[in-house]
């Protein structure tokens, strides 16, 4: 774009190489993003200590965040704030990435998803997984569900080594990720964003909510 007025601009995002007036502003934006949220660095680990200190602090936020869903009306948590997932279907959400890259991903089982488990809206049902689109789950139930799968990555990261860090693994049969090979290292990587941008969502939404 050249010659233009851009004002009033509101941009939610993955933004790179992004040039305004000959400056590339999206490592300006990552470092404000590292010093509003400090921990936000830690979520890009190396090493196997790593990735168990990121998902202590991932734990640690979700907390907070899901005593302040425990105050909310049933219709507040299924509500949508501006288009966006409503807490209940991020919750979902969040199994469902949880069941594709470490059921799937990492421990290698071909079919992991729960009934309750919602992937992006632009991915078409298939005959391995169809989402349950009239669900409405009570907060108890998807918090019973979220349990089990943290559960499941807390569990497989005390055991990670180095070893089992730098390894790939095969995924077959249908579903997503689609089969290939895939390094543990970014599976777990995927799982950590998942977690940390969409609490960071929920907090936005809730803030706006409570300003109604």
């Amino acid at each position: 774009m050249r010659g233009v007025d851009l004002i009033d601009v509101s941009i939610n995002g993955d933004v790179q190489n992004l040039v305004i007036n000959g400056v590339d502003v999206a490592p300006l934006i990552d470092a404000e993003l590292n010093r509003r949220h400090p921990d936000r660095v830690k979520m890009r680990p190396e090493d196997p200590a790593g990735f168990r200190e990121a998902w202590t602090i991932l734990d640690a936020l979700w907390d907070g965040t899901i005593e302040r869903a425990q105050r909310l009306t049933p219709e507040q948590l299924h509500q949508r704030v501006n288009g966006e997932w409503s807490f209940i279907e991020t919750l979902r959400h969040l199994s469902y990435a949880t069941d594709s890259w470490v059921r799937r991903g990492i421990l290698g089982d071909r079919s992991p998803w729960d009934a309750l488990d919602l992937p992006p809206e632009e991915f078409a049902d298939g005959p391995e997984f169809a989402r349950a689109r009239g669900a409405r789950p009570s907060l108890e139930e998807v918090l019973a569900l979220r349990r089990s799968r943290t559960a499941t990555v807390r569990e497989f990261l005390q055991q990670l080594t180095e070893e089992s860090l730098d390894s790939e693994n095969i995924v077959e049969g249908p579903g997503w990720p689609l089969e290939g090979s895939y390094p543990v290292r970014t599976c777990l990587r995927i799982v950590l964003n998942e977690e940390w941008q969409h609490r960071l969502y929920v907090e936005r939404d809730f803030d706006i909510m409570d300003n109604e």
